[in-house]
């Protein structure tokens, strides 16, 4: 595998080396030894995995778990294509607010680890795509988070194509990061 840096401090991008001959493809999606001695996080364990399947034009996020229950994710797409976003919500952090945006693909393979104190978010840009995420802390409800995906604030640039994203309830009534400030902190 090869880890490509973002320009957010701890985002990085997982490019594995893929196997291919006229019978298909074989690659590892995960492995821990290779995942610690490439980027030097050791203590990072996923406990959690999660897949969700989406048509084209779904927006999931942004979210993120709160304190003690704060998780780092990897991503990656099996079939189709988003646009994966992840912000900074560390308050004390040099590039608090900003965010980091990557093309994933069944195509491309590529993942993308995002550390505790972000949000998370992503854009579906091809019909029937299923995604996939390793979890490095149980799913608490009563930590969860959420920033508008549209905040002003943020300037993310979506890849909408003037259409409109279908949206969760939850997702419609998130608040401005500036409304979430006290609870970051």
């Amino acid at each position: 595998m090869q880890i490509v840096k973002t320009e957010l401090d701890g985002v990085l991008i997982v490019e594995p080396k893929v196997f291919g001959d006229s019978r298909g493809y074989f690659f590892e999606s995960f492995s821990q030894r290779d995942f610690e001695q490439q980027t030097g996080l050791t203590g990072v364990r996923f406990v959690q995995d999660n897949e969700s399947f989406s048509g084209k034009g779904v927006l999931r996020g942004l979210h993120f778990q709160k304190g003690a229950s704060a998780q780092a994710k990897l991503v990656r797409v099996v079939r189709g294509a988003v646009q994966d976003v992840a912000v900074d919500l560390r308050p004390d952090s040099p590039t608090f607010g900003r965010s980091v945006s990557v093309i994933l693909t069944g195509e491309n393979k590529r993942s993308l680890f995002i550390p505790k104190g972000f949000a998370h978010g992503f854009l579906v840009l091809e019909e029937g795509t299923i995604f996939q995420y390793k979890c490095d802390a149980f799913y608490d409800p009563s930590a969860e988070g959420s920033v508008r995906w549209d905040d002003p604030d943020l300037a993310i640039d979506w890849a909408l194509d003037g259409i409109e994203p279908l949206l969760s309830e939850k997702d419609k009534r998130a608040p401005l990061l500036r409304e979430c400030l006290q609870e970051l902190r």
